[in-house]
């Protein structure tokens, strides 16, 4: 598990902080999964945008109801197997569907919440490093994580996700918008990846 002082400061944020970092790292993760589905057309990726839009919605929007067990069903079924792709996009497309995956759970189980924020979290910055690791046939741990600019890149845009829902007193629904906004006008993902 690559570690960095964040980790320890996630905990400390409310459910409502927890689900939109969550649903941001998400955002970030898309365009892999995007990608991977227009080279491939294994899945329409419109399905991964809706079930992400639903959750996005359930934060800012008092009245929405969603059922987020049947979401997690429909992302079951867009999951891409590895052993069925021999090109490295099945790789970081997986891993944004873990995340997601992970999201869903943590809604379903409130208990679990920071267990799976720290999940996703971490995949964020896996698929990075092993992303690095392919390209440059080398082995990526916590003491030498910080030699990886594109690692370093990583940590701090998780960074620039958390300090504003830090900061925020109670559910600020337009600081919510505000980021999904951010990151879908950005529409390049953790491993660079733009749609």
């Amino acid at each position: 598990m690559l570690q960095n002082p964040l980790q320890l400061r996630l905990e400390k944020l409310e459910p409502w902080q927890q689900i939109t970092f969550m649903a941001s790292l998400c955002e970030r993760m898309y365009p892999n999964y995007a990608a991977f589905c227009q080279a491939t057309k294994f899945a329409e990726s419109r399905i991964y945008r809706d079930i992400l839009d639903s959750i996005w919605e359930q934060m800012t929007v008092k009245t929405a109801k969603v059922n987020f067990e049947r979401q997690l069903e429909k992302l079951e079924s867009i999951i891409p197997v590895s052993e069925d792709y021999d090109f490295y996009g099945v790789h970081p497309a997986i891993d944004a569907c873990v995340a997601l995956s992970d999201l869903l759970h943590g809604l379903l189980d409130r208990d679990y919440l920071f267990d799976h924020m720290l999940k996703v979290s971490q995949q964020s910055v896996v698929t990075v490093a092993q992303l690095e690791e392919a390209q440059h046939n080398v082995s990526i741990d916590n003491a030498n994580q910080k030699e990886f600019d594109s690692i370093c890149s990583e940590w701090d845009v998780q960074w620039a996700i958390f300090r504003p829902l830090r900061e925020a007193k109670e559910r600020d629904i337009e600081l919510i918008k505000d980021l999904r906004n951010e990151l879908r006008e950005d529409a390049v993902s953790n491993i660079g990846i733009a749609i």
